[in-house]
């Protein structure tokens, strides 16, 4: 797999909790969209670790092709 798989091409709107991990689905395939749910096993792809540095609402790429993981930069605007 060297593309990952578009989830949605608009980011998803979740709330986050400061000080708290969360990983970020890269490969597109999880069904607990925007987070891993163990899908990308032997496609290549490995989830963003990330730790919420503020809690409220976030929006994280759907696209899965932004440049700002796992964040939204805009880039499904373009896909």
């Amino acid at each position: 797999m060297l593309e990952p798989t578009i989830a949605q091409k608009e980011p998803y709107e979740v709330e986050l909790e400061a000080g708290k991990t969360y990983h970020w689905c890269a490969c597109g395939l999880s069904k607990k969209q925007p987070f891993c749910d163990g899908s990308h096993k032997g496609t290549g792809f490995v989830p963003k670790a990330f730790t919420a540095p503020t809690s409220g609402t976030a929006w994280l790429c759907g696209c899965k092709h932004t440049k700002d993981a796992p964040y939204c930069d805009g880039t499904h605007e373009t896909l």
